[in-house]
């Protein structure tokens, strides 16, 4: 069984939700026309990076007109899009939302806010508390069981315990949007932050023998420039796709069930991790330090 997974690379308007979500519904009927069963954005897609003081400013709830208009476009094409979300408690939170079948199906709260270089989430945002798994219904595939998920937002990709907690927890895909900036040169022209996420992404992908979903935006915020590279890396650890040039763009890739089946035969270290023994050690560190 294929699924047709579309990554939508694009270059948002800071602090401008009316201007973003037109956009965001122009690429969902595109990938919906491309027979694709996911469109995956980036992270804040709807209202850009570097907010500040707008982060109240365009905060969207739960229920929000905004969100319930993109839900209604999502029911032939599921999405995972990304805004701030405010709760009842005027707590802000940096989110990927996951849209199917009309409605808002699954939110994940970023849980690890930088604060060192160009980053300072951690001053306008929430942390989130929790990586859960979810069965991904991917309306269009109707593979023969659900495709088990899990949302990373760019900053929680660094910190391989949250991998880990989502791939004990079953899942297939891993869906990773970013708002990576460019920060750095690496050997020759390549981009440090492009060559280290290349190497995190195919690890992380090998070594838990799951899709790995990496959706970067791309533009310009206040004369900072966002690299795009947005790529689908295999369970064995081998891009589905070239990186995305820095430029809006649609990517298309195949999904398949039965490549997950044959790297986790020929691989099988989901079957062979000992939680027993780390679930033990981490007790034993925990209580160590008190």
């Amino acid at each position: 069984m294929t699924t047709v997974v579309a990554l939508a690379q694009v270059a948002p308007r800071l602090g401008d939700v009316e201007a973003n979500l037109p956009r965001h519904l122009e690429m969902i009927a595109e990938a919906a026309r491309g027979e694709a069963s996911l469109v995956v954005f980036p992270e804040l897609s709807l209202t850009g990076y570097f907010l500040k003081d707008l982060v109240p400013d365009v905060a969207l709830r739960r229920n929000s007109a905004e969100l319930q208009t993109l839900a209604a476009a999502c029911t032939d094409v599921d999405a995972l899009v990304g805004c701030v979300l405010e709760t009842d408690d005027s707590r802000f939170y940096n989110a990927a939302i996951y849209l199917s079948g009309g409605r808002v199906h699954h939110v994940h709260r970023k849980v690890y806010l930088p604060t060192y270089g160009l980053f300072d989430e951690a001053r306008y945002f929430a942390h989130g508390d929790s990586f859960r798994a979810f069965a991904a219904p991917l309306r269009k595939g109707e593979p023969l069981r659900p495709w088990r998920a899990g949302a990373l937002i760019c900053e929680d990709m660094w910190h391989p315990s949250a991998v880990t907690q989502l791939a004990r927890q079953g899942v297939d895909m891993f869906l990773c949007p970013s708002a990576s900036p460019v920060r750095g040169v690496g050997r020759g022209t390549a981009l440090g932050t492009a060559r280290s996420y290349d190497a995190m992404t195919r690890t992380y992908a090998a070594l838990f023998t799951a899709y790995l979903i990496h959706v970067n935006r791309v533009g310009y915020e206040d004369g900072v420039a966002f690299w795009g590279g947005s790529h689908i890396v295999g369970p064995d650890g081998l891009p589905l796709c070239e990186p995305a040039p820095r430029e809006e763009t649609l990517l298309f890739g195949r999904l398949e069930l039965a490549a997950l089946r044959r790297s986790r035969i020929a691989n099988p270290l989901l079957r062979d991790e000992r939680h027993d023994v780390n679930d033990a050690e981490t007790d034993r560190i925990r209580h160590a330090r008190n």
